[in-house]
């Protein structure tokens, strides 16, 4: 049963096992569909072969996916106010790397406030 919407979710390594543990399913699962039938003279090497070969497919096809979503994911944060010390924080990596892997994500300018400046004294 899926923990409700406002739970925070497991700790790091947790979730890695947990997803690693569903994602395992799902692959077996999807490769199944883009399996050729066995082979003829019933080689069990080619149909191992046929097997990993499908789900090798179907990872790189979720890997491409989670990597959308981690991007659309670090837009919002950069929309909410989160700068690149926070985005790489959140995905194991550092500053230097978030602004790597997301360039320009981070404009610089400070978000824009209600408030109107006050004047420096000279």
């Amino acid at each position: 049963m899926p923990a409700p919407p406002d739970s925070p979710p497991p700790p790091g390594g947790e979730t890695a096992a947990l997803v690693s543990a569903v994602m395992e399913d799902i692959t077996r699962r999807l490769a199944q569909y883009g399996l050729q039938p066995p082979a003829q003279s019933g080689d069990v090497s080619d149909d191992a072969r046929r097997r990993a070969l499908a789900r090798l497919r179907v990872i790189t096809g979720v890997k491409e996916a989670v990597r959308l979503l981690e991007d659309q994911a670090a837009r919002a944060a950069a929309a909410s106010g989160a700068g690149y010390p926070e985005i790489g924080q959140a995905v194991s990596m550092s500053r230097q790397g978030a602004r790597r892997r997301w360039p320009g994500l981070i404009t610089g300018n400070p978000p824009l406030s209600t408030t109107p400046p006050t004047p420096r004294s000279l």
